[in-house]
């Protein structure tokens, strides 16, 4: 007996094939020189951290320009955080970046996460402004950061000799405009001071608006912008949870997207080939308008990342595999 959902699971593999039919899909990368980066999110368990151990072996191999290890709201996730950024540092080949918010702390305790990052060998900061913690409108204490540039102009002052010149920092960006800015183009004059402060680039929250991003960097560039923009791309690992997200965060979502992934929740390996082609056509288009490089949002979910990657051209290099297994070992042993 054929179940309710066969029908559906079934039209669904025959409209991913037929779209996968109509690309031209490439056997070399979609531009010579795409970089790509990830983005972990600290774990709280042990089982987490044996998680996050697989994700990033399952992701080195494909030679990441950095991954970065994200903050929660008001910092609550540091020591997480700067555990996570330690083991990875130290046990993998990975260059990893650590997230830095000031929301709820001095400038001291900032200070001292720098020193801590600085000394695992950390020489690439994420700097935000970060999220309040829950019941706190604001988020801002006395002798602290009042912002994400003032963030970064003390991160260039507080780092010092040949560390302050090898320190790269981001920041971030909003395609559809911050919540919480007054304009677009207020919110354009915020990315520009915190790049005027010291960032070298900026890393920009994730969208699926193709055009809202493309019409972004043509009004960061008419501003005078002309510090490196990645896009982010968050692939679709559960769209419930994605359309949460993106009501919070001030990122919309097409309709189409709600059609395609409509009736997916009991097929979950079409949900994988969905998500894999959205995401692909994404960075495609962005590649045609000379977008070279990809800032991938895992949710430590690499399956699908390795797949988008893998759909763009982007291979393991045969040395980088061969260590990429040993380096997820130490990590997961160490967790355990």
């Amino acid at each position: 007996m054929t179940s309710p959902t066969a029908p559906d699971s079934r039209h669904f593999e025959d409209e991913t094939a037929a779209r996968l039919a109509r690309r031209p899909w490439p056997t070399t990368p979609i531009r010579p020189g795409v970089q790509v980066s990830f983005e972990f999110f600290p774990p709280a368990t042990a089982t987490g951290e044996a998680n996050l151990a697989e994700c990033a072996a399952q992701l080195a191999p494909l030679n990441p320009e950095f991954v970065s290890v994200t903050y929660g709201a008001g910092g609550t996730t540091q020591d997480r955080t700067q555990l996570a950024v330690n083991r990875l540092t130290n046990e993998t080949d990975l260059s990893v970046a650590g997230h830095l918010t000031c929301v709820g702390a001095t400038r001291q305790q900032v200070g001292e996460v720098i020193d801590d990052y600085l000394a695992v060998g950390v020489r690439h900061i994420v700097a935000l402004r970060g999220d309040a913690p829950d019941g706190h409108a604001d988020g801002s204490v006395h002798g602290g950061y009042q912002d994400a540039a003032e963030l970064v102009a003390g991160i260039r002052t507080h780092v010092e000799g040949t560390e302050a010149q090898d320190l790269q920092i981001s920041v971030g960006a909003y395609p559809e405009v911050h919540p919480k800015a007054h304009s677009a183009k207020a919110d354009l004059d915020s990315l520009k001071h915190k790049l005027d402060a010291g960032a070298d680039q900026a890393l920009t929250q994730f969208f699926f608006d193709t055009d809202a991003f493309l019409r972004f960097l043509d009004s960061a560039r008419s501003a005078g912008i002309t510090a490196p923009i990645v896009p982010g791309i968050m692939p679709v690992t559960n769209f419930a949870n994605i359309c949460r997200f993106s009501e919070r965060c001030g990122t919309s979502i097409p309709d189409w997207m709600h059609e395609l992934f409509a009736g997916l929740d009991d097929a979950p390996e079409v949900h994988q080939m969905v998500a894999a082609t959205v995401a692909a056509e994404q960075c495609r288009r962005l590649a045609e308008h000379g977008v070279t490089e990809f800032h991938f949002y895992t949710m430590n979910k690499p399956e699908l990342t390795a797949a988008t990657c893998r759909i763009l051209g982007v291979r393991p290099g045969p040395a980088i595999a061969a260590t990429a297994t040993a380096a997820g070992d130490a990590v997961k042993a160490q967790a355990s």
